[in-house]
């Protein structure tokens, strides 16, 4: 069974993890509505165009670069992908590399793309590339990190042997769930940088912003109180202005 990987619906756990963001904001963000019924008469049903084929790169779902490669025409041939199950590998693991110019040699997976089944390790299977060439200017030649496949590029590396392994989920006694070489029984934790986010580097260290973040004692506070009238009546009524004004009539046929 093979799938396309272009997704409408959502994008990866951990790409959304990562974000720190709701996931419907990022789904707003990358979403290509060319027409869309109005809200709120019947007589409409809910019905939209809109683009259901993304083609997923290294840049994330939220960015201008996304977008950019996204934009209306510029669908490229489409890449097949193999399913993977439940998702083994994480933000600083340790891998091996198991193809190309790099194969045997071990690194820490510094970026994971699940929807495309990537993983880029740190400074290897790298290439060169040029950036800001122009007419009178030969631009640079800087080193990039290529993503491999984690179906075939790159196997997890077992504590004990350090050598690659195939690992599956189990279940301590505990009931935990964790990662575990099938080949010496080795549990692998869950690297700390795997809580890695745009706004921290892990829960810990993070330092809550009182413009930006909710207080944990308001959390559970109840502000809003129902009122029989509407968003605009209530900010009226809360700001001291009246509506003197008299709404001109309508007829319905």
């Amino acid at each position: 069974m093979r799938i396309y990987s272009y997704l409408c619906k959502k994008v990866g756990d951990l790409t959304v993890k990562y974000s720190n963001l709701p996931e419907s904001y990022i789904k707003r963000s990358y979403e290509q509505v060319y027409w869309r019924n109005p809200k709120g008469y019947p007589q409409y049903p809910a019905a939209q165009i809109a683009r259901k084929k993304f083609r997923f790169t290294t840049n994330r779902p939220w960015t201008l670069q996304f977008a950019r490669q996204n934009e209306r025409g510029t669908l490229r041939k489409k890449v097949f992908l193999e399913p993977v199950g439940e998702w083994k590998f994480f933000k600083g693991d340790r891998v091996e590399v198991m193809v190309g110019k790099d194969k045997g040699k071990q690194g820490l997976i510094c970026q994971v793309i699940q929807e495309r089944n990537w993983v880029i390790v740190e400074g290897l299977n790298t290439h060169y590339r040029v950036v800001g060439k122009e007419k009178d200017f030969p631009g640079i030649t800087i080193q990039s990190e290529a993503p491999l496949l984690v179906t075939t590029g790159v196997k997890l590396v077992d504590p004990e042997t350090l050598k690659a392994t195939e690992v599956e989920w189990r279940f301590t006694e505990e009931g935990e769930k964790v990662r575990v070489s099938t080949v010496t029984g080795r549990i692998i934790p869950i690297p700390k940088a795997a809580e890695e986010t745009v706004d921290y580097k892990s829960k810990e260290l993070y330092v809550e912003n009182e413009a930006k973040d909710t207080a944990a004692s308001d959390v559970t506070k109840i502000t809003f109180q129902p009122k029989l009238c509407t968003f605009e009546m209530d900010i009226m009524e809360s700001m001291g202005i009246k509506e003197d004004r008299v709404p001109a009539k309508s007829y319905w046929y």
